[in-house]
């Protein structure tokens, strides 16, 4: 339900997103090229033998410390823009690496933290209602923990961020990742 929402209400700021990816030499890249990311698509095994610290190592730590795969990103259906459908299915199959990079974890606060990073990165509405919506399963601690912690950490290093869709992730799996939240302006939540 989440998915066709997030489709059905963001036709307009998909295009806004596209257009900035265009404006990118990587982004543009990424559009013509049109990587997908699956657990075809990614040499898991190779990830595994890549020293602590490589981007790669890191994201194969998270996929396995959560036990999930690169499969996990239900289709795009409802967008019949065949560009435009792209960058929604690249949005969804790039979350894992934004949480490579930010270090939330995968829990309902992490989660809408790391929405309402997404939120100040691509203005795409579906961001915003879940991190509108979403603590109202927190309890009064965690949502206070929420809105004093993560949201200022996550509308500021979002918006001041370079454009995470502009990332070829793919040839970024030897990079330092310390290094490489340097090169993007993303710090971690303190």
């Amino acid at each position: 339900m989440v998915a066709t929402l997030a489709e059905t209400t963001s036709s307009i700021f998909l295009s806004k997103l596209r257009d900035e990816m265009l404006r990118d030499t990587k982004g543009r890249q990424i559009l013509r090229e049109r990587p997908i990311v699956n657990s075809k698509t990614i040499d898991i095994p190779y990830l595994r033998t890549l020293p602590e610290g490589t981007f790669g190592k890191e994201y194969v730590n998270f996929l396995d410390g959560e036990m999930v795969t690169p499969d996990t990103r239900v289709k795009v259906k409802y967008i019949e823009d065949e560009e435009l459908a792209y960058v929604m299915q690249r949005y969804r199959e790039c979350h894992d690496f934004y949480h490579t990079l930010t270090k939330l974890p995968v829990s309902v606060e992490g989660e809408l933290a790391l929405k309402w990073f997404e939120f100040a990165q691509t203005k795409l509405p579906m961001t915003l209602l879940s991190s509108v919506f979403g603590p109202l399963r927190l309890s009064s601690e965690e949502r206070t923990r929420l809105f004093e912690k993560y949201v200022p950490w996550a509308i500021q290093c979002g918006s001041q961020s370079k454009l995470l869709m502009n990332i070829y992730f793919e040839e970024c799996w030897n990079k330092d990742v310390t290094e490489m939240r340097k090169e993007l302006g993303i710090y971690l939540v303190k």
